[in-house]
Order: C-alpha cells, then sequence, then structure tokens
C-alpha cells in the first residue's frame, strides 16, 4: 500500500456538510477530495427544508438559483395540516415556514433570500456539480477506513470498492462529514453527549396523484393523529410532500425496544393507505428504510487537524428542519478558516474557533429539534389521545370536539391552542437567524466593550438584527448605481469586508495599508453604495465615521462605533486575535 493522492483538504462524505465543505474550498482556491462509500449521490429525499441563513450560504457561494429552481416555493410549504387522514377530517393548521403574514414580513426584513424546501437527493447535485466543476477531485465507491495524523497532515486509508483495493491519501486537513454514525467522529475521539436510538422511526417514499386532498391546502408537511401513529418518537403519522403533488415521504413510527418491523412492499403500501384515507387512488411505493430518533452532539468537533461536521457532531430528529442547514453553516464556518491557515495567512489558533463557534449551536438545534417533538404531546392531549384506548375511543374522542357543550368548547380550545404551540417548530424565525458567536470563546470575534443586550422577544421565535461582534451583519437593501443589492450582497467572497460610511477615511487606510486581503465598502450619500431608505442607518448600530469588520462567512468580527485617530493600529490588533497572529 501506497500513498496514491495528496491533497490539501480530504472530506468523507458528500451529505450537505461534505458537498457544502467542498463547494466552499473550491470556491475560495483550496485544492480538496471528496469520498464516499457510495456509488451515487443520494438517492431518497431525506432532507428538505432549508432556511433563510443556507439560502444566504448558497447566495454567497453562486449557487443559490440553482437551487431555488429544484426546489418547492415557499407559497407552497405554509399550511401545516393536522388531521385523521388527508381525505379525513382535518382538526387544525400552522401557518408555516414564513407564510403567517407578520412571519412573512419578518422574513423579508431579515434577509434577501427565501426559504424553500429542495429534497436532498436534489440539493446534493447542485453543490456536487458546482464543486467539481470548480476544482474538487470527486470519488464514489471510497470508503474510508482510518486515519493516523502527525504534526504536518493526516494520512488516510481507504477502499476502492471497485477494485477491492486499498491506499492512502495524504492531505494536510481531514473533514469526517460521514453522518450520524461517523466512523471519523469515532476515530477521532469525539467527545459526545445526549443518546442514541430514543425512538425509532420509519420512511416510506412513495408516489401517489394526491392533489384532491392537498393543492387546496399547499404544504411540506401533513400530520396525521391515527391510532398506532402514536409509537414512536414523533407522535403522529407524517406525509411528507416531496414534489407537488404526486412524489411523498411518509414518517411512521415504531417501537424501537421491538425494533423495525419487516418492511415489506404490503406493510409499506398499508401505512401509506391508512395516512391518505382514501383505497382507491393508485400508490407506487418506491423505498423503505428504519432510522433511530437521536438527542446527540459533540462537545467538541476537532482533533488537532481532524475536523467533523454536520451529523457527524449533531443528531436529532428532522422537527424544525434544522439538519441540513445547520450543516451547511458548520462547513461554511470552517471553510474559509482553512483557507487562511492553509495559505499561510493566519496561525492555526484560528481553528480553534470552529468548535468555539459551531459546538453551542449544534448543542441548541440538537436540544430544540428533540423539545418539538415534546411539543406534539398537548395535541393528543387536547383529544384525551395519550392513554391507551381502543381506535373507537379516539375517534369519539375526536368527534366531541363538535358538540354544543361547554366540554367541547374547552377542548376546541385546548387543541386550538396546543397547535398554535407548534409555531416553535414551524416558524421558529430565531432558531433560523439568531445564532451569534460569543467574543468570550471565540478568538474569531473581538469584544467591543459594549454590555450585550440580550434579546427583545423570543430569541427562538423572532430574529433580532444586530451589529454586535459575533453577529450575523444584518440585511439592508442599498444601493449602487441603479442596482439595488444586500449588504450581504457587498460582502462574503472569501474575503474579509471593511464597511464604513463618510468620515471612515481612517478606516479605509487602516484596511489598506494591512497585509490582508480587506475588501472595502463606503456607504452613504455620493459615496460608491447609499442607503436611499436609511435601513442601514438604522440598523449598523455605529456612526457615519464608525467601521464593522465582516468575516468572509458574514459574521461582524470586530465593530468600532466612531473614527479612530490610531485606526490603522486598532484595526492591526483586531486582526491579529482574529488570525491568531497576536
Amino acid at each position: 500500500m501506497h500513498t496514491d493522492v495528496v491533497t490539501d483538504v480530504l472530506i468523507v462524505g458528500s451529505g450537505p456538510a461534505g458537498a457544502s465543505a467542498a463547494l466552499a474550498l473550491s470556491t475560495y482556491g483550496v485544492r480538496n477530495m471528496v469520498v464516499t462509500r457510495y456509488a451515487s449521490l443520494a438517492d431518497t429525499p431525506r432532507a428538505h427544508i432549508t432556511n433563510q441563513r443556507t439560502m444566504e450560504v448558497l447566495r454567497d457561494l453562486g449557487v443559490e438559483q440553482e437551487a431555488l429552481a429544484k426546489a418547492t416555493p415557499q407559497h407552497l410549504m405554509g399550511n401545516t395540516t393536522f388531521c385523521t387522514s388527508l381525505a379525513g377530517e382535518e382538526l387544525g393548521r400552522v401557518r408555516s415556514w414564513g407564510n403567517e403574514p407578520l412571519v412573512q414580513a419578518a422574513h423579508e426584513l431579515a434577509s434577501p433570500t427565501v426559504m424553500c424546501d429542495i429534497p436532498q437527493h436534489l440539493m446534493e447535485p447542485v453543490l456536487v456539480d458546482a464543486a467539481i466543476a470548480r476544482g474538487t477531485v470527486f470519488r464514489h465507491s471510497t470508503v474510508y477506513k482510518s486515519f493516523t495524523q502527525d504534526a504536518d497532515g493526516v494520512t488516510v486509508t481507504v477502499e476502492d470498492r471497485v477494485r477491492g483495493d486499498e491506499y492512502t491519501i495524504r492531505a494536510k486537513y481531514l473533514i469526517g462529514a460521514d453522518g450520524g454514525r461517523s466512523q471519523v467522529a469515532e476515530d477521532a475521539g469525539l467527545p459526545m453527549g445526549g443518546q442514541m436510538g430514543v425512538a425509532g422511526s420509519i420512511n416510506i417514499v412513495f408516489d401517489a396523484d394526491l392533489s384532491k386532498y392537498t393543492a387546496h391546502r399547499p404544504s411540506t408537511l401533513y400530520w396525521v393523529l391515527a391510532p398506532g401513529a402514536t409509537v414512536g418518537g414523533i407522535g403522529a403519522g407524517l406525509v411528507r410532500c416531496v414534489r407537488p403533488w404526486t412524489e411523498w415521504l411518509i414518517v411512521w413510527g415504531y417501537d424501537v425496544t421491538a425494533g423495525a418491523p419487516d418492511l415489506t412492499t404490503e406493510y409499506a403500501e398499508s401505512v401509506v393507505r391508512q395516512l391518505i384515507g382514501d383505497d382507491e387512488i393508485p400508490v407506487t411505493v418506491k423505498s423503505s428504510s428504519a432510522w433511530t430518533v437521536n438527542e446527540m452532539y459533540a462537545e467538541t468537533y476537532s482533533s488537532s487537524r481532524v475536523f467533523c461536521a454536520g451529523d457527524a457532531v449533531h443528531r436529532h430528529p428532522p422537527s424544525n428542519g434544522l439538519g441540513s442547514n445547520t450543516s451547511i453553516q458548520d462547513s461554511y464556518n470552517l471553510a474559509w478558516k482553512l483557507k487562511l491557515v492553509l495559505d499561510g495567512t493566519a496561525g492555526p489558533r484560528l481553528l480553534d474557533t470552529y468548535t468555539a463557534e459551531r459546538a453551542p449551536v449544534g448543542r441548541q438545534i440538537v436540544t430544540r429539534a428533540n423539545k418539538s417533538i415534546g411539543e406534539t404531546a398537548p395535541i393528543f392531549q387536547a383529544l384525551d389521545g395519550l392513554t391507551p384506548q381502543t381506535p373507537e375511543q379516539l375517534w369519539a374522542n375526536i368527534a366531541a370536539r363538535k358538540d354544543a357543550t361547554e366540554a367541547a368548547e374547552k377542548q376546541r380550545a385546548r387543541l386550538r391552542d396546543a397547535i398554535a404551540h407548534k409555531v416553535y417548530e414551524f416558524n421558529a424565525h430565531g432558531v433560523d437567524l439568531n445564532q451569534r458567536y460569543s467574543a468570550g470563546s471565540s478568538t474569531a470575534v473581538v469584544p467591543d466593550g459594549t454590555p450585550d443586550p440580550g434579546f427583545a422577544r423570543d430569541p427562538e421565535l423572532y430574529h433580532q438584527p444586530s451589529t454586535r461582534p459575533g453577529a450575523k451583519l444584518p440585511h439592508a437593501w442599498i444601493t449602487s448605481g441603479t442596482r439595488t443589492v444586500s449588504t450581504l450582497d457587498a460582502v462574503g467572497k472569501g474575503r474579509f469586508t471593511l464597511l464604513t460610511g463618510i468620515g471612515g477615511e481612517g478606516w479605509l487606510r487602516a484596511a489598506q495599508a494591512h497585509a490582508l486581503d480587506i475588501a472595502t465598502v463606503v456607504i452613504g450619500p455620493g459615496q460608491e453604495y447609499e442607503d436611499p431608505y436609511g435601513d442601514w442607518a438604522r440598523l449598523s448600530e455605529v456612526s457615519d465615521a464608525g467601521a464593522l469588520l465582516v468575516r468572509p462567512d458574514g459574521y461582524v468580527a470586530f465593530r468600532h462605533a466612531s473614527a479612530a485617530e490610531d485606526a490603522e493600529e486598532v484595526l492591526a490588533r483586531a486582526l491579529g486575535r482574529i488570525l491568531g497572529r497576536d
């Protein structure tokens, strides 16, 4: 066995985390290679909800429009329905995924992008094709076996499943993006919190024209409260739209202590029929698979030159649609740091900020996703459906809500309130956009000495823009000549960007004097960019002569409220901390 391949970054896994890592690295000009044990990309829908922050990442990486072209648009996602079957009684709806009018307005104010639904088997080719076009070397049917690392790099042993032989790949860094059973994370000894296998679920992918039950209430998700569906972690049967309105995925629970049922076509079709509630519609079952609900997160995301991302470090149910979003954002956070360390611009200490910034996010979303499962229980409680009972009793409880009695009126109110509370799963705008990195734990964020005011409203439900160091740069529409662009479009592209206004000449000179390639953006009347709506002035939280230094990932690294006589020294000192050079 000999070293056949040499690269700068080797990525194990081609899912959302691995594919986006490859895309970002190739976009930044970093030599990288992806190996995957599979002979093809994802062949089932899997992850699908794609939130605004992820769309901002795809926008910066130049594939936003390709993704939107393959996605179900936001306006067809939003009538999350609770029912006894698609053909049966409807119990209530939640306007979801930004389709409630006030939430929709908040979405439009928060970002230049729109959330959408891109099933994983459609998303992965967008990411991988662009990565390969920009330089990624990609190898299917290649199994990761082990790694050893030293002071200069990582030597990875892989097996070619086509030839049947083993060879090694030498890389300066290794990214384990190999999913919820990550061998790379295990071999790296990453400490984990939580537990695996807390409940069991089955995915059934099928084709059926369900237009007459869904087109009038378009949605990504239809929740079916039916006898037997309460087994497992989800708490109800779920009919998920893959492509409107003919391709579908059902999630059905099973008792994890008893093991998964025999997934025959007959069994899968019986579940499909029960949740549709119509035995006459033609149904074609395409695949079925069992999986477990997990509640596990890594406390550390790296071991020396080995980093892990995505499900390898945060494993949770699909509630809130956070999986692929967080995975892509992990890789986006890591890629620019690897680039700057590899080209000698930054010291290796910059890479320590990956765990410092992303591990708290991973822990938060694992907790949030599992909490959302528990928040389904009050819907059953409102129907007295949590205690063991016959199907006839459950149907009687459901029917009782229609009675003209005081008890039924109270039941209707309880059911409305329980369904409305699912907003924490289906409209958690703050969970999507409020992720902030702490200057206390990350050296890639420079504290500005101001007290953290916290959040004025529920930070899970409502996005609160801020230019505090560690927050994502707020979106505002600004103009350049005849073009209207987002502030987010003026930053990124793999570079640091310094934003200032009239009177900020000292900051511009400081940026130009630094060895780091720093883009500069001046916003104000008669400048390169203007603020005709005044939105940026309201959001910037600094004076015109102040400055914001924004990282390649769109996060504010440094903020100074006003001009500074020693701007060059102040900026140099901040960059020394950020780049691990002080």
